[in-house]
């Protein structure tokens, strides 16, 4: 096989997933502080997924909120929630970071 089609191969490859992970219709917006990224696709109010993640790469305690939404506590570097619904008294989406019982960032948000 030739280069360029390793390489033709290898960025179709890297691009499915951004494909397939944000709807066309959603737009992509993000945020970020001192220590966490927030980004979330939507349409709109309508929430697709929201994703936290540090930008140090060190795992800590990462959450999401959004209206009524309250996520799960997830111990990692990153997380992605699934939401998929509307809310639409709610212009924000956060996140907030904690490491060994503190809160190290909290109201990172993104204007929807």
């Amino acid at each position: 096989m030739s280069n360029m089609k390793k390489l033709a191969t290898l960025f179709a490859a890297c691009a499915l997933p951004l494909l397939v992970a944000t709807p066309a219709s959603a737009e992509v917006d993000s945020r970020c502080g001192r220590y966490i990224c927030v980004m979330t696709a939507h349409h709109n109010r309508f929430v697709q997924d929201i994703t936290v993640q540090t930008r140090d790469g060190l795992p800590g305690t990462l959450r999401s909120y959004w209206g009524n939404f309250r996520s799960s506590r997830v111990f990692a570097a990153r997380h992605r929630w699934e939401v998929g619904y509307e809310q639409a008294g709610s212009k924000l989406v956060c996140g907030g970071l904690e490491r060994d019982g503190r809160v190290i960032e909290d109201r990172i948000c993104v204007s929807i």
